[in-house]
């Protein structure tokens, strides 16, 4: 008695051309020392998906946000080319004052780019009833300017309100003061932010955290405003789901 040959199965072929597999998104970073606790985009652990990261030296907070990221374009540029050369198939920053360079960025690396928190207030405006607007909590308002907003297609009048006046949150992350940070000071000053945004501004129904250290106090902020609030932990999920949509 005979028996039948096993049918031939086609082979598996892996494909390769990358140095790093199942990380997609890359994650400019900026040069600096305060504690980036759960919920910070600096932090692992925040991401439910594996990230890919690049510390662009020179890049300090007060450089970027302060100081217009002055003569800092190439650098992010060679940062993001290297990320996309290790695997990287998308590219976003740790500053929504880099929205300044979406669009020299996007040229220049080939693969999706999304530079700041801010990229949100078209999306979260449509969603709003008439008579609504979004406003913008910031790190620092006197440093928002027209150009940061007009980059990724916020209209230069939305309402905007900054930490510049709180106890911690500015002291930390843009004057570098100190390493340490008092995280229950720099919620309150997040939240008096946005207290002070909707009090201005009561036309405001939703929010968006322009700061990329500001997730971990989005709670908070919905809480004590009772508006939705979007930041960049948001914004990063959309982005992603797009790049590894859910297999159903």
């Amino acid at each position: 008695m005979t028996t039948a040959a096993a049918p031939s199965q086609a082979p598996r072929i892996a494909r390769g051309g990358k140095a790093i597999y199942g990380a997609p998104l890359g994650i400019l970073m900026l040069e600096a020392r305060f504690p980036r606790i759960l919920g910070d985009m600096g932090n692992g652990g925040t991401w439910p998906f594996p990230v890919l990261y690049r510390v662009v030296g020179g890049a300090s907070p007060d450089k970027v946000v302060l100081r217009g990221a002055d003569g800092l374009l190439p650098d992010f540029i060679a940062a993001a080319q290297d990320l996309v050369r290790l695997g990287a198939e998308a590219i976003t920053t740790n500053c929504g004052f880099l929205s300044l360079f979406q669009r020299e960025l996007a040229a220049a690396v080939g693969v999706p780019v999304a530079t700041s928190s801010l990229m949100q207030v078209p999306w979260v405006q449509a969603t709003l009833p008439p008579g609504q607007r979004v406003g913008v909590v910031t790190v620092s308002a006197g440093s928002l300017t027209p150009a940061h907003l007009e980059k990724v297609g916020v209209p230069v009048d939305t309402p905007v309100a900054g930490t510049e006046g709180g106890r911690e949150f500015f002291r930390v992350l843009i004057k570098a003061e100190k390493d340490d940070m008092d995280v229950d000071l720099a919620r309150q000053d997040v939240v008096n932010a946005a207290l002070d945004l909707v009090a201005r501004h009561p036309e405001v129904g939703a929010i968006v955290l322009e700061c990329t250290n500001m997730p971990p106090y989005a709670a908070a902020v919905q809480a004590a405003t009772g508006r939705p609030v979007h930041d960049i932990y948001s914004m990063i999920s959309w982005f992603h789901a797009g790049l590894r949509p859910r297999v159903f």
